[in-house]
C-alpha cells in the first residue's frame, strides 16, 4: 500500500484534513463540555456544611485578601465570569445564591481572577490586552481567506492564516490564567477553612473539569490552524 500517496491525497482534500486534525479535537472539546456539565451538576447537589453561598464565599475570600469587588448575578448556567473592565465578579444563578460545593468552587475561581487583577498577574494582563485584537482578528480572518482564495492572492490568504493564529495565541495565554485562578481558589478555600477536606476534593474535581474545556478549545484552534497551514501550503505547491 502506498502510504505516501494516501497521505498526499488526504492533505490535498479539505475533508481529509478535517477528519485527520479537526474532528479529533472537536470530539475532545465535546467530551470536555460534557465532563464539566456532568461534574457541575453532580456537585450542585452536594450541600456545603458551612451553608455559605457562592456570593458569600467570594466576599469572604476578597475580605481575606483586602479586596472589595462587586459580586452580582448573571443569567444562565456556567456563565460565570470576572470582568476586568468593570472589576466585578458575575455569578450564574445556580452559583450566586446556592450553598453547594459546585457553587462555592466556581465563585472562588472567579474571585481568583479578581485576585490576579489586583496583584497584576502578568498572564491576565497580557490576556486582557489581547481581547480587542483577538476580536478584530476573528472578524476579519474569514473575509481575508475568502477574498484571497477567490482572487487567487496568496499573500492575502497567508495574512488570514496569520490573523487566525492570534486567536490560537489568545487561547494559549488563557490556559495559565485559568489554571492559576483555580489554584488560587483552592488555596483560599483551604486557608479560610470554609469547606471540609471532602468538599475541597469536590471543588478540585469541578475546577479540573472546567479547565479541560479550555484545553479542548485550544486543541480545536491548533487543529484548525494546522489544517489551514497544510491546505494553504499545499495550494501553493500546486500553483
Amino acid at each position: 500500500m502506498d502510504w505516501d500517496r494516501i497521505w498526499d491525497t488526504l492533505l490535498s482534500s479539505g475533508y481529509g484534513t478535517y477528519i485527520l486534525f479537526v474532528l479529533p479535537a472537536l470530539l475532545l472539546s465535546l467530551w470536555a463540555q460534557f465532563k464539566v456539565k456532568s461534574t457541575f451538576h453532580r456537585y450542585s447537589n452536594v450541600q456545603v456544611q458551612s451553608g455559605l453561598t457562592g456570593e458569600q464565599a467570594s466576599l469572604l475570600i476578597q475580605r481575606a485578601n483586602g479586596l472589595s469587588v462587586p459580586v452580582t448575578t448573571t443569567a444562565g448556567e456556567l456563565t460565570d465570569y470576572y470582568d476586568p473592565s468593570s472589576n466585578a465578579v458575575f455569578l450564574s444563578e445556580p452559583v450566586y445564591a446556592r450553598s453547594t460545593v459546585a457553587a462555592v468552587g466556581v465563585a472562588a475561581h472567579e474571585t481568583g481572577h479578581a485576585l490576579q487583577h489586583a496583584q497584576a498577574y502578568t498572564p491576565i494582563r497580557v490576556r486582557t490586552a489581547m481581547v480587542k485584537p483577538t476580536q478584530f482578528a476573528a472578524t476579519i480572518t474569514p473575509v481575508l481567506l475568502l477574498l484571497g482564495i477567490f482572487l487567487s492572492l496568496p499573500g492575502l490568504i497567508w495574512l488570514g492564516v496569520a490573523l487566525f493564529s492570534v486567536s490560537t495565541l489568545f487561547q494559549i495565554v488563557t490556559l495559565p490564567v485559568e489554571f492559576n485562578a483555580s489554584a488560587r481558589a483552592v488555596r483560599a478555600l483551604q486557608a479560610s477553612r470554609m469547606l471540609t477536606d471532602e468538599e475541597i476534593r469536590g471543588v478540585k474535581k469541578v475546577l479540573t473539569a472546567a479547565a479541560l474545556t479550555y484545553v479542548g478549545a485550544l486543541a480545536v484552534l491548533l487543529a484548525q490552524l494546522l489544517r489551514l497551514l497544510l491546505l494553504v501550503s499545499g495550494r501553493g505547491r500546486r500553483r
